[in-house]
């Protein structure tokens, strides 16, 4: 996946990175899995406002390169008002974050198992495994379930994700500090 001359300082830096990351995400991650709602809704609300954003710059982009494009000042439109829906209505936007969510869960499943086949024969592609794993159950349960159980498995889900997601951090930032020694 990666196929470049590695630095000695990268080890070094990833590792003290990697586990900073990986607290932070498990801290996040029990957030999610205790208060499941609330990371929904914080989720949703994180989503609405970068649509908001985005039909921001849309708008800005399509000022100054082509004030005449209709199609830019439409997609700055949408943009924005569906952030604003779902700033207002934030329930509405559950069943849509939640069909986005699965289909991230099965990305991130994906990368995962590239990334645990590429460092296959080195210490913790394992863990790297067991997170692809997870991260394709998941994706599977929120297919299953959707559009109903959106509301308390978007953030139960991005919860476990990002407990995972930290474990392995710190479990490849410990690794990578015992090979620069």
């Amino acid at each position: 996946m990666w196929k470049y001359p590695i630095d000695e300082n990268l080890f070094d830096t990833f590792s003290k990175y990697s586990k900073i990351t990986g607290v932070i995400f498990i801290i996040l991650g029990l957030v999610g899995i205790i208060y499941p709602v609330f990371m929904t809704l914080a989720t949703v609300t994180f989503v609405a406002w970068l649509m908001i954003f985005s039909g921001f710059m849309a708008a800005y982009f399509t000022y100054i390169t082509d004030k005449s494009d209709y199609l830019g000042w439409l997609k700055s439109l949408i943009l924005f008002g569906i952030g604003a829906l779902m700033i207002f209505y934030p329930m509405t936007g559950v069943g849509t974050v939640g069909l986005l969510l699965a289909i991230y869960f099965f990305m991130d499943s994906f990368a995962s198992f590239s990334l645990a086949l590429s460092m296959r024969p080195a210490n913790g592609w394992i863990w790297w495994l067991i997170n692809a794993i997870f991260s394709m159950l998941i994706g599977i349960l929120f297919i299953v379930g959707w559009p109903f159980t959106s509301a308390y498995l978007i953030g139960l889900l991005v919860g476990f994700s990002l407990f995972f997601d930290g474990i392995a951090l710190l479990v490849t930032g410990s690794i990578f500090q015992k090979m620069n020694k």
